[in-house]
């Protein structure tokens, strides 16, 4: 898509953000005189009704009228409070991902498409669909085994939101690139690489091929894990466009009422939900990142069952490292341990002076300490402490922000379940074995046996290096005899682009002054 082409598509997106309130409904604390005077001039401009609601409402009405790429892009920006700030943050995780169906004839098609076989020789049954998103939907069916008709879910790709997604993905490009130019003081949130990581995250969940190998990794981690497991994948089935998987038959666990009246131990449920996420984080390294409570379902034996794992969250050993320590240092007030992780993982810049950060360190864990533990909420300490870095020059690091947005809500679901739920009582076996496996002498013999497998891997490529760094002398030999020269086509190449460079930005100036007279006139 050309520039001119997302100039124009940023500019309905702004029009329609004004329509619904949006705009309007902006705190004005903060904002650069100048956008504090564009905001105040088009805040009349919002329609009437819009302005009888309260935010979080304007802010779903606008994102159903621009469209189901919005619609996941909102809720990705729900998972950065870093971002957009903790209020719109949570207006947005409200955005409900219910979208209207598409013609079960066009899934048929793109399942033939995918398979390459028609539907009466995959399935013996094919309903329907019963949910529908931004992305997909799902249709009920059912499978001749050896073992007898099976029923299954198959989640088949909504037509078209490819092209649609990376259309819109162009405007949201331009908005950051903006954003880096004239807002200095928000280059520290990396709003180009925040993009760049809602543009891989929603390449992935478009391939539900990568959804199935999730779905496939944590089955196989958590096969000995009591009271978790994922639906199994029918990889017969399963292919770029469409994901055949068990069909669950259970009680949603945002349906307390329903969860009695079958017997379940609701408590015994929120201790294992939270168990299990954070056996997956620390042990594993790899955690559903979408665990809301339409996610997750209790089967007749008691078996939390998670669905979805269109979102995926990874850390490496530095962050399980960095997570565990933070929490058991919290744990045993060592203030000053938690702040040298800081510096040790390089969050913070070392220019910074340690005991400083220790001080706002303690400034967060002494409050805690003499308050009954159900009231300490494990995801607003780690809210509190992404806060504090700000302060610290702690750059954004995406993968924290996840686990730190997903533990809020998994924690949620453990005290919609158990109002008085100890969250630290629940983690702590979790927490403390993680800790002695991995802070205690086995971590030593971890560390010792993975650094003898790099320098086994250096010794390999030592051959390779040698022969590289040998060209790349040669290279600056040359480079320092004769200069750095272009041959006459790439000189000649690299003019052309520089004026086509001026000639776009001339017309888009053109472009966006053209639009604003249109709007204006519609309004008058």
């Amino acid at each position: 898509m050309s520039t001119i082409g997302a100039y124009f598509r940023l500019a309905r997106v702004g029009w329609v953000l004004v329509r619904e309130g949006v705009v309007a409904a902006l705190p004005s604390e903060g904002l650069p005189p100048l956008v504090g005077f564009a905001k105040a001039a088009v805040a009349p401009l919002a329609r009437s009704r819009a302005k009888s609601v309260d935010r979080a409402d304007r802010l779903a009405n606008a994102v159903a009228r621009l469209g189901p790429s919005y619609v996941k892009i909102g809720q990705f920006l729900a998972t950065r409070p870093d971002v957009v700030g903790a209020d719109f943050a949570e207006d947005l995780s409200g955005l409900q991902d219910r979208m209207a169906f598409f013609p079960t004839e066009a899934a048929r098609a793109t399942i033939r498409e995918s398979l390459g076989r028609t539907i009466e020789d995959l399935y013996t049954r094919f309903d329907e669909p019963i949910a529908a998103a931004s992305i997909a939907q799902v249709h009920p069916a059912e499978v001749d085994t050896p073992e007898g008709r099976r029923k299954v879910a198959v989640k088949v790709i909504r037509p078209g939101v490819r092209k649609r997604f990376a259309a819109d993905l162009e405007a949201m490009y331009l908005v950051a690139h903006l954003q880096e130019r004239f807002l200095p003081h928000t280059r520290r949130l990396r709003p180009v690489e925040v993009t760049r990581t809602l543009e891989q995250t929603t390449k992935v969940e478009m391939d539900l091929r990568l959804e199935a190998a999730a779905l496939s990794e944590i089955a196989e981690n958590t096969k000995e894990d009591p009271g978790f497991r994922v639906p199994t994948v029918d990889w017969e089935r399963t292919g770029r466009d469409v994901v055949t998987m068990e069909w669950i038959d259970g009680i949603k666990m945002s349906d307390v009422e329903g969860l009695l009246a079958a017997g379940h131990d609701l408590d015994a449920l929120a201790d294992t939900l939270i168990q299990s996420f954070l056996r997956h984080t620390l042990r594993d390294g790899f955690f559903h990142a979408d665990m809301h409570p339409g996610n997750l379902f209790v089967d007749p034996a008691g078996m939390i069952v998670a669905v979805d794992m269109g979102i995926a969250g990874r850390l490496g050993k530095k962050e399980r490292r960095f997570l565990a320590e933070i929490l058991y240092g919290f744990i045993t007030r060592d203030y000053m341990r938690v702040a040298e992780v800081h510096f040790e993982a390089g969050y913070v810049p070392s220019h910074h002076n340690v005991a400083s950060f220790a001080q706002a360190i303690r400034a967060i864990g002494e409050p805690i300490h003499g308050q009954p533990a159900e009231t300490i909420s494990m995801g607003k300490l780690l809210t509190l402490l992404f806060e504090v870095t700000e302060i610290f020059d702690m750059e954004t690091r995406p993968e924290l922000v996840m686990l730190q947005k997903t533990m809020v809500v998994v924690e949620g679901v453990s005290r919609i379940l158990n109002p008085r739920f100890n969250m630290w009582k629940a983690a702590e076996p979790v927490v403390s074995h993680w800790i002695r496996d991995n802070l205690g002498p086995k971590r030593i013999a971890t560390d010792l046996k993975d650094g003898a497998k790099a320098a086994l891997r250096l010794a390999e490529a030592l051959p390779e290096i040698a022969a590289k760094t040998e060209k790349l002398h040669g290279e600056i030999v040359r480079m320092s005899e004769e200069g750095l020269r272009f041959d006459a086509d790439t000189a000649e190449r690299i003019g052309r682009a520089e004026a086509r460079h001026t000639r776009f930005g001339r017309a888009a100036l053109w472009v966006i002054a053209a639009a604003a007279v249109v709007i204006a006139v519609q309004v008058s």
